[in-house]
């Protein structure tokens, strides 16, 4: 049975009528929308945790997809999983890819950077000085662009690449 036929939930239930509605009207084909289908579910399922039946939407959802936006989204929400698994090689992994095919998505260069920022204060925290600051450096090269396209977004990595002398104060204004 598809998510959609046993959501519980008002706004996803109101969320899928209005995106069939949608559908109905959008002049796409049909592989378009059994793909938005399966990605449609793979967010429902996400919001509500269910993680593995949400990874099999967004697979299932790439197979189909042709629009290398969409596909970047699909990688970004994939990735958001791996990163809240902890299994963070796999989620630089989507980002990178996420971005490959949607360049214009400041939320995975932003995700990538506390991906690195993370693992530069466990290098720290490991006695690896020299490793963990060039973490550091990866975290703030892709913090940078990431403000650069959002530029009143990510004040906590303003402040922190300011504070660490990685970026000069006025770049941004």
């Amino acid at each position: 049975m598809p998510r959609t036929q046993k959501n519980d939930n008002f706004i996803d239930k109101s969320f899928t009528v209005m995106a069939d509605l949608i559908l109905k009207i959008l002049p796409t084909n049909n592989k378009a929308k059994k793909a938005f289908a399966y990605y449609r579910d793979g967010m429902s399922a996400q919001s509500e945790g269910e993680y593995a039946e949400a990874l099999e939407n967004y697979e299932e959802a790439l197979l189909l997809e042709e629009d290398s936006q969409d596909r970047g989204f699909i990688y970004y929400n994939m990735a958001l999983i791996y990163a809240s698994n902890g299994e963070h090689n796999k989620a630089l992994e989507l980002y990178h890819q996420a971005l490959e095919n949607n360049p214009r998505l400041p939320q995975a260069l932003n995700n990538i950077a506390v991906i690195y920022h993370y693992q530069g204060e466990k290098a720290k925290e490991a006695g690896d000085e020299d490793g963990g600051e060039a973490l550091f450096d990866q975290a703030a090269d892709y913090w940078i662009r990431a403000i650069r396209m959002a530029p009143n977004n990510y004040i906590e990595a303003q402040n922190w690449l300011k504070t660490t002398g990685r970026m000069q104060v006025d770049v941004f204004f």
